[in-house]
């Protein structure tokens, strides 16, 4: 039999639920077989597009597509500089395709192909946010009778509602909040939940890094009597030695990493105990390798995963997170924003939802596809992204 070898890797750029999506095409000598990634930067798509056609393709062309490691380390290595979100997305869209390929290969599913299963399913948290304290408490009530245990409140959205914000007379166009009006109504919003409906779901809250380090600090002690299952991205990864304060003054558990990139950022956090949940977004990582040896590391330390799994990751990574997912004993749990009609129908063999579990099929490799016919007809759109022009009420910029 022939040398099996890398012939294309393409960008393929869709929107089917109107969020910009990247995937990864890594095309082979043996005709029909390929793999699929996932390298989803929403709002740089273009930049990762040009990553992997301009500089990967020529890059791989002729490996062999069984050296997934090699080829990890050369694509990293490549450019010399590394450890940013547009090469890592590249990398990672690569990387995943070929975990695919060597799935196909193997006629495994990716889950076996990693050593097995450690549970069935795939426990998932949904989000319930609302303009009112009501309709926040609808939400969770409409997703806990769907069987969903774990569920994510926001009042209002990250930042919370803003409400008649002191402002001068003149202030920069941007989206503004009050951080302080933000955890007073996070307060409220939890007392609101947990007197209607106790303490038998477990609830989560996402600040989005929105806080000032102290006031961070405050807020998990504050929430500490709520028995959050976790407070999710208190502190920017630029301010991660606060959470030392953190776990010295209360116990309500932490997740953090959506915005990593660098293993700097994590290490240290995860040796001293400093987080209870990794969540980073695999493909801003670099994809199934990296998050592996992550999961791993994590695991020798009482770390749990809960994997970044918003809408702007595309079905096929999203697939990555459950078999990953599905093999890791030290599982925590699952981000999930489930799937438009349109995805459904772009990307056949997407993970499936039942009463708050998901479930990977069994196909080989990822087991997902993607109908590039029908992804054709959602065209990405670039323009300036406007929810990340964050400010508070003087008209400072504020992380997002």
């Amino acid at each position: 039999m022939p040398q099996l070898t890398i012939q294309k890797v393409r960008a393929i750029l869709t929107a089917p639920a109107g969020i910009n999506l990247i995937v990864v095409k890594v095309e082979t000598s043996e005709p029909g077989l390929y793999g699929l990634g996932c390298a989803t930067f929403a709002y740089r798509e273009k930049a990762v597009k040009s990553i992997i056609e301009d500089y990967f393709d020529p890059l791989l062309h002729g490996r062999d597509p069984a050296d997934i490691e090699d080829i990890w380390q050369i694509m990293n290595n490549n450019s010399y500089w590394r450890n940013g979100p547009v090469t890592n997305n590249a990398v990672s869209g690569v990387d995943m395709a070929l975990w695919d390929i060597k799935g196909k290969l193997a006629g495994m599913p990716l889950y076996e192909l990693m050593g097995g299963r450690s549970r069935g399913a795939v426990a998932v948290y949904r989000h319930a946010d609302g303009k009112t304290l009501e309709e926040v408490g609808d939400n969770v009530q409409k997703f806990h009778e769907d069987g969903v245990q774990h569920i994510r409140i926001q009042w209002g959205g990250y930042g919370g509602k803003a409400g008649a914000l002191h402002q001068s007379e003149s202030v920069p166009h941007g989206v503004y909040y009050d951080p302080k009006q933000y955890m007073r109504d996070t307060l409220k919003l939890f007392d609101y939940i947990r007197d209607r409906m106790g303490f038998e779901i477990e609830l989560l809250h996402d600040t989005h890094e929105r806080l000032q380090a102290i006031d961070a600090v405050n807020l998990a002690k504050e929430l500490e009597p709520f028995q959050l299952f976790f407070l999710e991205d208190i502190l920017s990864p630029e301010q991660g030695e606060w959470f030392r304060m953190v776990r010295c003054q209360c116990a309500t558990p932490i997740a953090n990493g959506e915005l990593y990139n660098n293993p700097k950022e994590w290490d240290y956090l995860i040796k001293e105990r400093l987080i209870d949940f990794i969540r980073v977004h695999i493909s801003q990582i670099g994809g199934i390798t990296p998050a592996r040896k992550l999961a791993i590391f994590c695991e020798a330390f009482g770390i749990r995963t809960a994997w970044h799994g918003p809408g702007d990751v595309s079905p096929v990574g999203h697939a990555a997170n459950i078999h990953l997912d599905l093999v890791c004993p030290n599982f925590g749990i699952q981000e999930w924003s489930g799937f438009k009609d349109a995805s459904l129908e772009v990307f056949p063999g997407c993970p499936e939802l039942r009463k708050g579990f998901v479930y990977a099929n069994s196909r080989p490799g990822l087991g997902i596809d993607i109908n590039e016919e029908l992804a054709a007809r959602y065209p990405c759109k670039t323009e300036a992204t406007r929810w990340t022009q964050t400010r508070i009420p003087d008209g400072t910029a504020n992380t997002p």
